[in-house]
């Protein structure tokens, strides 16, 4: 990446998991597709038959739970959190998750979809960041809220 240059090509999982503490089964982000440090990200998150979740929710019709939708896009915002970090703080620093704003839900996920993990940072207060985050299916939003993320001290 060029020095001045502020967006950067894919970022894979062996990346994505030097960047954030999440592991299976309870990592939800499964590339970085594209972003702009400091600005926003996008990413996915291929939903399959195979994760935990969908044994109990529910049996004969699986819908991936709208908590682990909106937890998939605080990853995202936690990625380009820790993009923008240098890499020895990266490795420490770790962000929780303190507030959600305006979430809503607009259809079911379902086994099969691909997420579109979209996150926007719309200010900086010390050690937090504000999000605006939309998930989408298809070119179609399916989740959005706005989420407040704290860095550990």
């Amino acid at each position: 990446m060029a020095e001045n240059d502020k967006t950067s090509k894919p970022v894979d999982v062996e990346t994505i998991t030097r960047l954030i503490p999440h592991r299976y089964p309870f990592l939800l982000v499964d590339r970085v597709v594209d972003y702009s440090l400091g600005e926003w990200i996008r990413a996915i998150k291929n939903v399959t038959f195979n994760e935990p979740h969908f044994t109990g929710h529910f049996p004969r019709h699986p819908v991936m739970p709208g908590v682990l939708i909106l937890e998939a896009l605080a990853q995202a915002s936690g990625i380009l959190s820790q993009l923008e970090s240098d890499q020895a703080e990266s490795e420490e620093a770790i962000f929780y998750l303190v507030k959600i704003d305006k979430a809503r839900f607009n259809r079911t996920v379902v086994p099969g979809d691909q997420l579109e993990l979209n996150a926007r940072l719309k200010r900086t207060l010390r050690n937090m960041a504000l999000y605006q985050c939309e998930a989408k299916v298809d070119g179609e939003v399916v989740a959005s809220a706005e989420m407040l993320c704290a860095r550990k001290q």
